[in-house]
C-alpha cells in the first residue's frame, strides 16, 4: 500500500491555482496583469504565490 503525502507550495502553476480558486486561467492572467496577485517567472514557466491568490479571495469574499 502507497501512502501519498500532499505537499503544500507555496508557489503553485497556473493548472494548480486553477484548481485551488476554482477560478479560469483568463481570470488568473488578469489578476497577475493588475497586480491583485503576485507571480515569479523562472525562465518560461510562470510560479503563482499561493498566498497572495488566498489572500485576494479573501478580500473578495469580504466584499461580498
Amino acid at each position: 500500500m502507497q501512502t501519498r503525502t500532499q505537499a503544500t507550495r507555496e508557489w503553485v502553476t497556473y493548472r494548480q491555482a486553477e484548481e485551488l480558486s476554482g477560478l479560469s486561467r483568463t481570470t488568473l492572467w488578469k489578476l497577475l496583469s493588475a497586480g491583485d496577485i503576485k507571480a515569479a517567472r523562472v525562465g518560461r514557466a510562470v510560479r503563482i504565490n499561493r498566498r497572495s491568490l488566498d489572500g485576494y479571495l479573501e478580500r473578495a469574499a469580504e466584499g461580498l
